[in-house]
């Protein structure tokens, strides 16, 4: 179940991880309509500045949703806001950890406001966000856990 306004602490934390294979990326294409040879065509990335192909940065600013809406605030929570700031490339297989960290709380307003760290597997940080989130309400948790 999701937690609820009231059950959420600043500084609680939830993380998902995921290696990104080349299925994902074309996949991500096809749902994206982003078909941009920097993802999708290996002869052209040989000439960039990557040398090769490397993942569509929403595809991995897209581990934020599991963190949102399965961990913290989790199930029945309606993402508000996102921002993020890409500083690194993913490639095809760099396994992408997405953290999120509660930074703020407004019971008033039923939001959460918090700040999301990305890092591969060798801990470079490839991104930075936030999101704000609006976490369930205990009347609607109650149905949630029925479905």
């Amino acid at each position: 179940m999701g937690k609820t306004i009231q059950e959420i602490q600043i500084g609680d934390q939830a993380s998902v991880a995921k290696t990104i294979t080349e299925t994902d990326v074309y996949l991500f294409a096809g749902i994206s309509g982003d078909f941009n040879p920097m993802h999708c065509n290996e002869e052209y990335a040989k000439v960039t500045p990557f040398k090769t192909r490397i993942a569509h940065g929403a595809l991995a600013m897209s581990l934020m949703a599991p963190v949102l809406g399965q961990k913290l605030p989790g199930l029945g929570t309606i993402a508000v806001e996102t921002s993020s700031r890409f500083l690194a490339p993913v490639f095809f297989g760099d396994t992408i950890k997405c953290v999120g960290e509660v930074i703020g709380k407004d019971e008033e307003k039923n939001l959460v406001y918090m700040k999301f760290t990305w890092t591969n597997q060798n801990n470079t940080v490839i991104a930075t966000g936030t999101a704000i989130a609006m976490p369930p309400l205990e009347k609607f948790r109650d149905r949630i856990k029925d479905l």
